[in-house]
């Protein structure tokens, strides 16, 4: 503080006794007010929190796929992707979005309060790694894109523990990879893409709606490509076998049905259903303690939100509104009691920022959501430590 108010005296001083030809010489000085140093003097630039290139939480950026030798614990991808969408377009835009809802996140140095840890300052290398190419015009390369995009950064060695032992095939320790959607069909080939390192795994899925309907009842399936939309996907990764059998949970669900049979084949897809209505008789805690009991504690899990679970109150900005949903701080919440879980991947869906408020509800209650995400996951260490927790379990 000293430094700084000697410079502005010093600057002032000058332009007392040069007058005012020499204030433009103040420009130098002044800037060392918004800058550690300028550029070319050998310190870094210090960007105000609205302004500069955004990326998640203002991370590191690295363009990953064309950068074989970027190395991360955690990467941030995006999938702009939104035409699989059967109500409201608009989620491609999704992931710039969200990194725009994101600018606050790490203003004061990114510590999680009721997690007790910080994602920002820890022992993970994370990456914004920007966005997987995707085209608009062909669903079946695009979704063939999205697949490999990810596998790519799901296979590479992590800065962390990359040669220990862990749960992934061949008993590699992997990284871990967020995704930032795009419509949901996206959560298909990014399962694709989970199963070729890991094998089947178990899905927590947060969303309105139960997306396991049958082609031929959600679109009619037309065609062979129609039959993969935001309502089918996991109806085909069950069929598929990417899904581990009965070990995989609905939460906030609250979505009209063709009829009861719905849930029928719900559950042939391996899921359990938590209703959004619950919360008002157990209560958040009762939610955690459904989807634990559901999924256990030592299993590799992948975890997909439609930011549509929250109520459109809190999130308008939606492909597939639903109202009487959960509220920003219920959600929350209920991340936050998942923090014993080993989760490998995630994603965020249905972000479509042309629908938000000018207050960009939307796009912030989904970076504040992966915000805990992204806390469980450093909270926990890197995916060795399953590993290890299960040998000492044996033991």
């Amino acid at each position: 503080m000293y430094l700084s108010l000697l410079t502005i005296g010093l600057a002032a001083s000058a332009v007392n006794a040069h007058g005012v030809h020499e204030q433009k010489s103040m420009a130098g000085p002044l800037q060392s007010l918004w800058y550690n140093r300028l550029p070319g003097d050998g310190g870094t630039q210090a960007d105000s929190v609205f302004s500069g290139i955004s990326t998640f939480g203002r991370l590191p950026y690295q363009p990953c796929l064309s950068h074989r030798d970027a190395k991360y614990d955690i990467a941030f991808i995006g999938a702009p992707f939104d035409t699989g969408t059967s109500y409201r377009p608009g989620a491609r835009f999704g992931p710039s979005g969200i990194r725009q809802g994101s600018r606050r996140l790490n203003l004061y140095g990114g510590y999680n309060v009721p997690l007790k840890t910080n994602p920002f300052n820890s022992w993970a290398t994370v990456l914004d790694c920007g966005d997987i190419p995707v085209t608009s015009y062909d669903n079946s390369y695009a979704l063939w894109q999205i697949e490999e995009g990810h596998y790519e950064l799901l296979s590479r060695a992590p800065v962390t523990d990359a040669d220990k032992v862990g749960p992934a095939n061949k008993g590699r320790t992997l990284p871990r990879v967020i995704t930032l959607g795009g419509d949901h069909t996206i959560t298909l080939p990014l399962l694709r893409s989970v199963n070729r390192a890991y094998g089947p795994v178990s899905v927590i899925h947060f969303d309105s709606h139960l997306d396991t309907w049958k082609p031929k009842v959600f679109g009619g399936s037309p065609s062979e490509v129609a039959a993969i939309n935001h309502g089918t996907y996991f109806y085909h990764a069950s069929m598929n076998g990417l899904l581990a059998n009965d070990s995989n949970i609905h939460a906030g669900i609250r979505t009209t049905l063709s009829g009861p049979s719905d849930y029928d084949n719900d559950g042939y897809c391996g899921f359990e259903i938590v209703e959004a209505r619950e919360i008002d008789t157990i209560g958040t805690e009762g939610i955690i303690k459904k989807i634990l009991n559901r999924v256990g504690t030592e299993k590799p899990v992948y975890l997909s939100i439609d930011i549509d679970t929250l109520d459109p109150a809190f999130a308008p900005a939606t492909g597939t509104p639903e109202t009487g949903g959960w509220s920003t701080r219920e959600l929350r919440t209920i991340l936050r009691g998942l923090e014993d879980l080993n989760l490998i991947a995630a994603d965020i869906v249905e972000v479509a920022p042309a629908y938000d408020t000018n207050a960009e509800h939307t796009t912030m209650a989904a970076a504040d959501v992966l915000y805990e995400v992204m806390s469980i996951m450093v909270k926990k260490g890197p995916l060795s430590k399953m590993v290890k927790a299960e040998n000492e379990e044996e033991l």
